[in-house]
C-alpha cells in the first residue's frame, strides 16, 4: 500500500514538474497575449509577446505607441516588467510592449539572432540578415500588430542590445523613418563597423527626422566600446544626418547590465519633446 502510495506521488510530482507555467499571477507581465508568427520572407517562425497598457480598452478608440524588443525572449520578461515600474511612476508614457523571440539560447536550437540581426561580415559567413530580417518587419510582423492591436504607426519605437543594438542602427541608417524612435544598448560593432560609418538612405527634413538613441556602458568590454565610441565621434560630427541623435555614456555598467538603463534613459529621451 505504502509503495502505491508512494509511485502515486510521484507521478503527480513528476506531472507537475513539466506542466507549462501559468505566468496570469506574475503581474509585471500585464495583459500579455501570445502569437506563433511565421514569415514568409525570412522561412522561419517567429514567437510574438504583446503587452496591453493597463489603460487599453478594446472598447476605447486610442491607439499606443509600441515598443519592439529584439531578443524578446530574454528583454521581454526584463524590461516589461521594468516598463511598468516606470510607468506607475510616470516616468514613461503608456504603451504597448512587443518581445520578439526565437524561443531557444543558441543557434543549434534554433536561436538566429546572429544572422537576422546583422550586416555582412567578412569574419562571419552567417552573418548578414538583417536586410531579410528588416523586411520581415516592415511587410509582416508591424502590419500583423498594427492590424490587432490599437498600434500607433507614427510612434513605433525599436529597442536592441548587443547585436540586437547593431540590427537598431542598421534599420536607423537603412530604413530610418520605418521606426519613429530607435535605442540601441551597447551595439556590438566590432566584426563589421565600417558599414555603419556609411550613408546609407537620404537625409529627410528635420521636422521628418526619427530619433535614435545610443547608449554605452562605460564598463563595456572594449571590443564592444571602442567601435561604439568610434560610431558615435563619426556620426556626431555631421549635420544633415537622417535622424535626431543622443548618445549616453552608462557610468558604472557593463554589457550585460546596461539594458534596463539604456531602455529607461531612451524612452525618456525620446518622449521628452514628444
Amino acid at each position: 500500500m505504502r509503495k502505491s502510495v508512494l509511485y502515486a506521488f510521484l507521478l503527480l510530482a513528476g506531472s507537475m514538474a513539466n506542466a507549462a507555467v501559468n505566468t496570469e499571477f506574475l503581474q509585471g507581465l500585464g495583459n500579455t497575449r501570445y502569437h506563433h508568427v511565421p514569415s514568409d520572407i525570412v522561412g522561419r517562425a517567429y514567437h510574438i509577446y504583446v503587452m496591453l497598457p493597463d489603460a487599453y480598452d478594446e472598447s476605447v478608440d486610442e491607439s499606443y505607441p509600441t515598443i519592439y524588443l529584439l531578443d524578446g525572449g530574454a528583454l521581454f520578461p526584463l524590461l516589461s516588467a521594468y516598463y511598468r515600474y516606470l510607468n506607475f511612476g510616470e516616468e514613461i508614457p503608456n504603451a504597448i510592449i512587443v518581445g520578439i523571440s526565437y524561443g531557444s539560447e543558441n543557434f543549434d536550437d534554433g536561436n538566429f539572432r546572429s544572422t537576422d540581426y546583422t550586416a555582412k561580415s567578412p569574419e562571419r559567413d552567417f552573418w548578414g540578415g538583417a536586410g531579410q530580417f528588416q523586411k520581415f518587419l516592415s511587410d509582416e510582423l508591424l502590419p500583423f500588430i498594427e492590424s490587432n492591436y490599437r498600434s500607433r504607426s507614427d510612434r513605433r519605437v525599436i529597442f536592441g542590445q548587443s547585436i540586437g543594438g547593431q540590427f537598431v542602427l542598421y534599420t536607423a541608417l537603412t530604413e530610418p523613418n520605418l521606426f519613429w524612435g530607435h535605442i540601441a544598448s551597447n551595439p556590438a560593432l566590432h566584426r563589421n563597423l565600417p558599414f555603419f560609418l556609411k550613408e546609407h538612405a537620404e537625409p529627410a527634413p528635420i521636422s521628418e527626422r526619427s530619433r535614435l538613441f545610443v547608449a554605452s556602458g562605460v564598463n563595456d568590454d572594449q571590443r564592444f566600446r571602442e567601435p561604439a565610441q568610434k560610431w558615435f565621434e563619426h556620426w556626431s560630427g555631421i549635420s544633415n544626418t537622417p535622424w535626431q541623435l543622443k548618445f549616453a555614456n552608462l557610468d558604472g555598467h557593463s554589457h550585460m547590465s546596461a539594458p534596463p538603463a539604456s531602455f529607461r534613459q531612451g524612452m525618456q529621451w525620446l518622449f521628452s519633446t514628444n
